[in-house]
């Protein structure tokens, strides 16, 4: 078997990155807003979870290289 390439070894953190990024906004939003750090800890929690899953779902449901409908599948040369 083939090694799979860079790219989809670091799709994980990608995607942990980006739900993590998206957490550090919210928290820092409502610390910003309400100066209080345990809500702020908690929403941001809460939103690193709730995008974790979000994010990882739109990921399962898209299949890469699936052919459009009523495209023919790429054909596969014969020996």
């Amino acid at each position: 078997m083939t090694e799979p390439r860079r790219r989809e070894r670091l799709r994980p953190a990608e995607l942990i990155g980006f739900a993590g990024i998206i957490a550090l906004f919210a928290g820092g939003v409502i610390f910003m807003v309400t100066r209080d750090l345990a809500f702020a800890a908690i929403v941001l929690g809460a939103t690193f979870v709730i995008d974790l899953i979000v994010v990882s779902m739109l990921m399962l449901a898209i299949t890469p290289n699936k052919p459009m409908d009523g495209e023919l599948p790429p054909s596969t040369p014969h020996d």
